[in-house]
């Protein structure tokens, strides 16, 4: 096999390749038995048809098409890492040539796009500035009230409700006169807003034993969105009672025996926060110094297909100003991930089974799945690799962190490593860089698969192609 590579841009090229007959042969052997094993030819057993027979009755270009899709994905994945191209997203085919008799060469070109290629500043001792944290009293009170409520009393009052009461109510739902659904004895905290729109404003002032109708769009079943009458009934009014701050309170809720003590380490829990949005503006802020500072060529097949993608998955395929704003935010999110897989490579990160499993039973929790079945899941959807990817990213991103000098903006040199007890293993940094999945989305909010795609993947897509 011969195979030339001509660069159209920075993020695409024109793969040219030539296969002798000689090593597609074995794949038209192939073809010839596939075929004569699905005909039937009076006075042939199935299997055995002859070669010449079967160009006869089904056409040598039948057999020379199931060859040509069974060889492409294999002399386009050889010619691609013959020509170190590294191709992603959804090739472009084209057949010049088939054997239609014996000796002819099979000639074929592939347009595809390709992981550009970064050249990568200095990665020691980037200086980034961040905010000066403290944690303060009303940061204190917060985190003590949280406690408290944890240990509260819902106790019923005889009065109308207010913002923050929690109530027992019974609700439901009618369109046309047609009840939708109805729910008893449920308990709702007044102004939280995670029910109805407008039921918060219709409790507020009702008291026990009233009822009051307004009007929502519901929000799940066969009907949602639509507007449905809805009627609320109050059948208790509770408010949450606190217990109090003292030595007694201190022993129920924590291993210490005074409140001074509970509350020196609340404050203490409260720095160790405060210091650990520092590390993830630190993180953030050198990230946005290595996009703003390294180019990054985005290949612009992979942006519109992404976008397209996105769009229609929202029904918003017509929105030229939120079309603006996904394109911004691809091309951002692909810059981002291009980047940091260079950083990967140039710093040699490699991915350790532990720290694949950690990602995977994070991920799982996030997802609210057992991490068993989360883990089979991904290894049947083919997203191993995608995810080994993405653990290393975060491995480049931390050790680049690592090496950054940090100063908040009093001046004072930040040591991320400190955020991390000392009997915990792994560095700040690490932490920093494996933040939660919502974090991540920021930073990389694009369809891995197609990013990710490897030589191997866009040959299948070829196969797609050509079939098509």
């Amino acid at each position: 096999m011969k195979s030339a590579v001509e660069t159209i841009s920075p993020t695409r090229v024109k793969l040219s390749v030539e296969v002798p007959f000689a090593e597609l042969k074995p794949m038209l052997d192939d073809a010839y038995r596939t075929i004569g094993a699905q005909v039937q030819i009076p006075g042939f057993r199935k299997g055995k048809v002859p070669s010449r027979i079967i160009d006869q009755r089904v056409g040598r270009g039948a057999v020379v098409q199931e060859a040509v899709n069974e060889a492409l994905p294999r002399f386009f994945a050889e010619a691609a890492e013959e020509q170190n191209v590294r191709a992603i997203g959804q090739p472009e085919v084209d057949v010049t040539a088939v054997p239609l008799e014996d000796g002819q060469d099979f000639t074929f070109t592939v347009e595809t796009d390709v992981r550009p290629e970064v050249e990568l500043p200095d990665l020691e001792g980037i200086a980034v500035e961040v905010d000066v944290v403290e944690a303060t009293e009303d940061d204190i009170t917060e985190r003590l009230t949280a406690l408290q409520e944890r240990f509260g009393a819902l106790v019923g009052v005889e009065r109308a409700v207010e913002d923050g009461d929690f109530v027992s109510i019974d609700l439901s739902a009618t369109i046309g006169g047609e009840e939708i659904d109805a729910v008893t004895g449920v308990s709702y905290e007044v102004g939280s807003g995670n029910m109805l729109p407008g039921m918060d404003e219709a409790l507020i002032g009702m008291s026990a034993g009233e009822s009051k109708d307004f009007t929502a769009p519901l929000a799940g079943g066969d009907r949602e969105g639509e507007d449905a009458e809805c009627t609320v009934t109050v059948q208790a009014v509770k408010v949450r009672e606190l217990p109090a701050l003292d030595d007694e309170f201190a022993q129920l809720a924590s291993e210490f025996d005074t409140l001074e003590e509970l509350r020196a380490d609340v404050a203490r829990q409260a720095e160790q926060s405060k210091k650990y949005e520092q590390g993830i503006q630190a993180r953030d802020k050198v990230l946005e110094h290595l996009l703003e500072t390294v180019d990054v060529a985005v290949p612009e097949g992979i942006v519109e297909a992404e976008v397209h993608q996105h769009l229609e998955g929202e029904n918003r395929l017509d929105d030229d100003e939120h079309r603006a704003e996904v394109q911004e935010s691809t091309r951002r999110a692909l810059k981002a991930q291009f980047l940091l897989d260079a950083i990967a490579e140039k710093l040699e990160v490699r991915v350790e089974q532990p720290e694949l499993i950690e990602y995977l039973v994070m991920s799982a929790q996030q997802y609210g799945m057992d991490p068993n079945t989360f883990a089979q899941t991904i290894d049947q959807q083919g997203q191993i690799p995608s995810i080994v990817q993405e653990v290393a990213r975060r491995k480049g991103l931390a050790a680049v962190l690592d090496q950054a000098v940090v100063t908040d903006t009093a001046g004072t040199v930040i040591d991320l490593d400190e955020l991390v007890p000392q009997n915990e293993e792994p560095s700040l940094a690490d932490l920093v860089a494996q933040a939660s999945e919502a974090e991540a989305a920021e930073l990389v909010e694009t369809d891995e698969a197609d990013a990710d795609a490897e030589v191997t993947e866009s040959a299948d897509d070829a196969e797609a192609t050509d079939k098509a």
